[in-house]
Parts: structure tokens; C-alpha cells; sequence
């Protein structure tokens, strides 16, 4: 068993180029996340918390810095090593959802299990167990559309469960909700570690009270995270 922390930011930057400027967005990141801990990136629009959140994902890789996953250096793996830990290891939770439209939720979920190298019973079991304890036991065949958009988050809070990440990342999950269904929807990354209790969070957000709700909040301005003010 290692002692390292879930993720490790070490002088991350990243910058481009718009035409003969160029825009320097994060200016040497460094943050510590440990298992079983939730914390919110707060900042406004453009602050660079999505850069840094598909950075954090390895969706993108930063200009110079290092980014350990339980001590691993993620700039070490190569492109198929990427999106095997990225499958397995990290889970995702978008504004916009990002559901098959013409899958049902359970399907939905399932697929990435799939991606994960379950078998197809097995997927669909572990599907079918995690949007029972969401609350859309009676919405397992319906697809996407005949949903609410709360309950077309709680499917995507499944699908992102999946693989039992270490890592869940969340960008904005509540920006498409009315304020009610944003708060069911807060309470259940509050009970997500019933089901997966070393499991970190990190979530990002332009709202003071939602950040207020983690166990701890970081700002990220001018390109470097500074001690989040609740005020």
C-alpha cells in the first residue's frame, strides 16, 4: 500500500499562442489532493480552470510541470497508457452531461464499464446497481431526452462511477440546474463516498456557495492558485 497523495501539481504551466501574442493561462500550479477529500477550483470564466481540469485528465498536457497520480508521472505515459489510466482511474462529470441520445441511461453507464475491460454482464450488473442507489431505478430503459436534467446528471454521476476511479473530476456539474435540483445533485457527490470512499473529488465552479460545500476550496487567479476567500 503507498502513502502518495491521489494527485500531486508540480509548477504546472500552460500557455498559447493567439496569433503573435502569446496568452500564458496557468503559471505554475502546485496542489496536493488526498484520497477521500473533496475540493472545489473556484475562479471566474477564462481563469483557466477547464485547462487545468483536462490537464488534471490528461486530456491535454501542460507546456512544463509534473503531474504524479499516486506517485506515477503521468508525462511518462505514452498515448495508449493515457487513456488506459484515464478509463480506469479517473472519473468525469461534465456541465452538458455528454449522454448517448440514443442509448438508455442504463446502456449509457454501462459503456464504460466496457471501456474498462468489464464484461458485458458485469457492466451492465454494476450499471444497473449504481443508478438504483441515484434514484432512477424506474428510469433504467429511458433514454436521455425523456429525462430531467437533474436526472440526466444523476446518469452521467453512474456512468463516471463506473470503473470505481480514484479520481472523480467534475467541471461545472450543477451549471445547467435550476438551484434545487443543483443541491440534490451537490448532496450526492456528498454521499458518493458511501460508494467509494477513498475516492477524491475535485470539482470546479464560479459559484462562492458551491465551493463553500467541499471539504476544502482553492482559487485559481492570474494563472496560480491562491487561498479561496468564502466572502
Amino acid at each position: 500500500m503507498n502513502d502518495f497523495p491521489i494527485l500531486q501539481l508540480k509548477d504546472i504551466r500552460k500557455s498559447y499562442q493567439m496569433g503573435s501574442n502569446k496568452l500564458d493561462v496557468l503559471k505554475g500550479v502546485n496542489f496536493t489532493l488526498k484520497k477521500g477529500q473533496w475540493t472545489c477550483i473556484f475562479g471566474a470564466s477564462g481563469s483557466g480552470k477547464t485547462t487545468l481540469l483536462n490537464i488534471i485528465g490528461i486530456l491535454e498536457k501542460p507546456d512544463s510541470g509534473e503531474i504524479l497520480f499516486s506517485g506515477m508521472d503521468a508525462g511518462k505515459f505514452n498515448r495508449r497508457q493515457s487513456a488506459a489510466f484515464r478509463a480506469e482511474k479517473i472519473g468525469f462529470v461534465f456541465q452538458s452531461y455528454h449522454l448517448l441520445p440514443e442509448l438508455s441511461i442504463l446502456e449509457n453507464a454501462a459503456i464504460a464499464g466496457r471501456i474498462g475491460n468489464m464484461s458485458a454482464g458485469t457492466a451492465k450488473a454494476r450499471a444497473e446497481e449504481l443508478l438504483v442507489k441515484l434514484g432512477l431505478a424506474d428510469r433504467l430503459t429511458h433514454r436521455p431526452t425523456e429525462l430531467s436534467g437533474g436526472e440526466q446528471q444523476r446518469a452521467a454521476i453512474a456512468r463516471s462511477l463506473m470503473n470505481a476511479p480514484s479520481l472523480l473530476l467534475a467541471d461545472e456539474p450543477t451549471g445547467n440546474l435550476d438551484p434545487r435540483t443543483g443541491e440534490e445533485i451537490l448532496d450526492l457527490f456528498s454521499a458518493m463516498r458511501e460508494i467509494n470512499p477513498e475516492m477524491a473529488i475535485l470539482m470546479i465552479t464560479h459559484n462562492h456557495l458551491i465551493a463553500g460545500r467541499a471539504n476544502s476550496a482553492v482559487e485559481l487567479s492570474d494563472g496560480v492558485f491562491v487561498p479561496f476567500d468564502k466572502k
